[in-house]
């Protein structure tokens, strides 16, 4: 109400500057006029062009957010997007020699901004967006390395993309060389103990590194729920009970699997 009460305000000073701007005068009088003319109503334009857009386009309410989170329709989007991830970790865990531990899950829904006028991200262009991140942690025993990852590229001769690694793809066959002591570092000389695999847009699977000592790189712990309020907010560690830590002292090293951050849900203005 504000914002339109300062337009309506603006817009009558527009009309009133450009009312004396243009009542009738001597032709060398209105030729003088006019560089003031042109600044007094320009700016007052100006201003009321940039309130008007951001009027236009406003945030989008917490009420609304809400709202729409727990539509039929985003509750359906969800429930596919969830189901979809669990899917491949399922295949994961029957297939592959590495053993399910922990799987995290994060899921938000987010409301659009008001119009952005300067340095634009985007979010001004929905309503609301939902999006979801899944991860899976699984034990391994780090003497068997070269093993479990041959094995990882079996599955993947069996099953297909939704685990995206098999024997044709060549680093991935190198990292077994690697781990059975055949091959020097997989991306050349001097790189070092290689820490994943990466399917694209697919999945990334990455370990703990087995042959650096103290320096190796670790699986670090997923973050901790900072808040769970659905259907606007939903973080899952299951089981809430189990840390990265706790697998690698039951099994010796830790692998990842993570799935690239999913948009399942948005509705544009």
């Amino acid at each position: 109400m504000a914002t339109t009460f300062w337009i309506v305000i603006l817009v009558l000073a527009v009309l009133l500057a450009i009312v004396a701007a243009t009542w009738p005068g001597s032709p060398t009088l209105s030729r003088q006029r006019r560089p003031w003319i042109r600044r007094v109503i320009g700016l007052p334009f100006t201003i009321v062009l940039v309130l008007a857009l951001a009027a236009c386009g406003r945030a989008t309410s917490e009420k609304t957010v809400r709202k729409l989170a727990g539509s039929p329709e985003v509750l359906k989007a969800r429930q596919e997007a969830e189901l979809a991830s669990r899917d491949v970790i399922a295949v994961w865990e029957a297939e592959t020699p590495i053993t399910l531990r922990l799987v995290v899950l994060e899921d938000m829904c987010v409301g659009g901004s008001a119009t952005e006028l300067f340095l634009p991200t985007g979010s001004d262009k929905y309503k609301i967006k939902c999006t979801m991140s899944v991860a899976a942690y699984f034990g391994a025993e780090p003497r068997r390395m070269a093993d479990t990852i041959d094995g990882v590229l079996s599955a993947g001769d069996r099953t297909g993309p939704r685990i995206p690694f098999n024997h044709e793809f060549h680093y991935a066959r190198a990292v077994v060389d690697y781990y059975r002591g055949k091959a020097g570092d997989p991306q050349g000389q001097g790189t070092g103990e290689p820490t994943h695999l990466s399917g694209g847009t697919t999945l990334t699977l990455s370990w703990d590194q087995v042959r650096s000592g103290n320096t190796g790189q670790l699986i670090e712990d997923p973050r901790p729920c900072s808040s769970h309020e659905p259907p606007l907010r939903r973080c899952l560690n299951e089981p809430a009970s189990t840390s990265v830590a706790d697998l690698r002292r039951e099994y010796g090293m830790v692998f990842k699997i993570t799935m690239p951050v999913k948009d399942y849900f948005t509705v544009w203005k």
